[in-house]
């Protein structure tokens, strides 16, 4: 059987930037193993499956489809930049006439929209709570060391941990942090935590201005040390920094 298998740079117009995704089209059943022997070999943070839910779909003309996503780890139930890129592919590689696509997934239907020359994505919205720091001391030190850490929340649904950095410091201060996979895996491995975002406050002056949040997620439980661009940290990240600046939209 052959599937074709599409490598897609989300969130920019230009080659070999943004964040990469691989997409297959499925056009019949493919055994379970081969899911993940797949997305081990393209071994980018995640290579998408979309799938047909009945006989007669058509990749140009139905507007409903199955979608999963792998690491080169394991399954995920959320991946937004790999939403994005299989949408791409049905809209502008198969030429898909809806303008709307609805995407069965882990995380209910995921909702792609053609908007102009853009694709805007429907994402769930994850809550966050407040977290007892001792219990993820040791995880926070790997990752930022003696940094001033101004707040910790959890995701129970997806477990993420959400670590934010003192408003003192500067965007270029989390730029240049190096981390390693192996520190944070030996400092969490009770299972509870799936991936990890730093984030801190936008700056209103300088040459940044306008950024309401800046941040950077790793997941080596997944197999993936740092994803650039993350639609599944930001459907945390939003719904954080939306109660903390009072904002519904936010750049």
């Amino acid at each position: 059987m052959q599937i074709p298998i599409f490598t897609v740079d989300a969130f920019t117009n230009r080659p070999f930037s943004g964040n990469p995704a691989a997409v297959c089209l499925l056009e019949n059943d493919l055994d379970e193993d081969l899911h993940q022997k797949i997305a081990t070999e393209m071994n980018l943070s995640e290579t998408a499956f979309i799938r047909k839910l009945c006989p007669g779909d058509d990749f140009t003309k139905s507007s409903c489809f199955g979608l999963r996503w792998f690491t080169p780890a394991n399954e995920v139930p959320l991946c937004g930049h790999a939403t994005l890129a299989a949408a791409a592919v049905l809209f502008h590689v198969q030429k898909n006439t809806n303008s709307v696509l609805t995407f069965v997934t882990l995380s209910g239907e995921l909702k792609a929209r053609q908007v102009e020359d853009h694709i805007v994505l429907d994402l769930p919205l994850y809550l966050t709570y407040p977290q007892v720091l001792q219990e993820v001391e040791e995880l926070i030190k790997a990752a930022v060391g003696d940094m001033i850490v101004q707040d910790v929340r959890y995701s129970p649904d997806t477990k993420k941990l959400l670590v934010r950095l003192s408003d003192s410091y500067e965007r270029s201060v989390l730029e240049e942090l190096q981390v390693s996979a192996q520190r944070f895996l030996l400092a969490e491995k009770t299972g509870k935590v799936k991936g990890l975002i730093l984030t801190l406050k936008g700056n209103s002056g300088g040459k940044h201005k306008g950024h309401d949040f800046y941040s950077r997620y790793f997941a080596p439980w997944y197999g993936v040390l740092e994803d650039p661009v993350t639609g599944s940290a930001h459907a945390v990240l939003s719904s954080y920094w939306s109660e903390q600046l009072g904002k519904k939209e936010m750049l």
